[in-house]
């Protein structure tokens, strides 16, 4: 390892930042999990909290029960209210860092509603640089809740396309996961999982229990349940190498998929 070091150290002071043979020994390096023993759950916006006590409820009460047993850092989406902002936003011509910022504020009213609905069982919601302090909140109470927005505010990458923000809620709690270096990344939204096409609109929609990236893409499902350029940072990811999309309206399917049961579909980098 020193000597690794001690090369890494003489190429960054020698070379530029994206010089190969620099970045080839930065990849050699170990990487810290910081959190290896923590599941990060991210609550749909519009496919969970927006059905409002029906749904919110039973989940509530399955996260006060899992935690007894699990380190949950649970991140919420921003939903239907987000979207109308965005219509009016882009109508006015407004660019993508401003949307995120407008998306963000929507995924933080969620995470407040959601602590407080668990704030009689010491579970709180914090958000910026309270994310310092998640350790303490776990070691006291096995969870946390953070707004799953990615931060990037003003700095949000333009989209391909429009001026939608291209990295939102799943991507912002799939962050949290790989940069903690999490066991686990469980996205609960209102299907079963990924299917070849839209379940509420398709008949013959027919269910996939496990797939990779490079298939999704190849299928034309990128797009189809979770965020496109969240996959991407599955495929480069160290830790989190797959993901799980869950149905959050069937009681213990979250408590099952806690428990590394394959309950919905299994999305994998490679």
């Amino acid at each position: 390892m020193a000597n690794t070091t001690a090369a890494l150290d003489a190429l960054l002071m020698q070379r530029s930042l994206t010089d190969a043979q620099l970045l080839a020994a930065a990849e050699s390096a170990a990487d810290f999990r910081i959190l290896p023993d923590a599941s990060v759950i991210k609550i749909g916006g519009q496919s969970v909290i927006d059905r409002g006590r029906a749904a919110v409820y039973p989940l509530v009460d399955e996260i006060v029960a899992a935690r007894k047993a699990h380190k949950l850092l649970i991140g919420t989406g921003a939903g239907t209210r987000a979207r109308h902002l965005y219509s009016i936003a882009a109508g006015l011509g407004l660019p993508a860092g401003v949307l995120s910022q407008l998306g963000a504020s929507v995924a933080d009213q969620n995470a407040a509603m959601l602590g407080q609905l668990l704030a009689k069982y010491g579970v709180s919601a914090v958000n910026g640089a309270a994310l310092s302090a998640v350790p303490l909140y776990l070691a006291e109470v096995n969870a946390v809740i953070f707004s799953g927005m990615p931060p990037y505010n003003v700095w949000m990458r333009p989209a391909p396309e429009g001026v939608i923000p291209p990295y939102r809620t799943d991507a912002g709690c799939f962050l949290v996961a790989e940069q903690f270096g999490c066991k686990a990344m469980i996205f609960v939204k209102d299907e079963n999982g990924l299917y070849t096409a839209n379940p509420k609109t398709a008949k013959d929609a027919k269910f996939i229990p496990k797939i990779s990236v490079d298939e999704m893409k190849a299928q034309g499902l990128h797009d189809s349940i979770l965020e496109f350029p969240m996959l991407d940072l599955l495929k480069a990811a160290r830790h989190v190498r797959e993901v799980q999309v869950v149905n959050g309206l069937v009681p213990g399917n979250l408590t099952r998929a806690l428990a590394g049961e394959h309950v919905g579909t299994i999305i994998t980098a490679s």
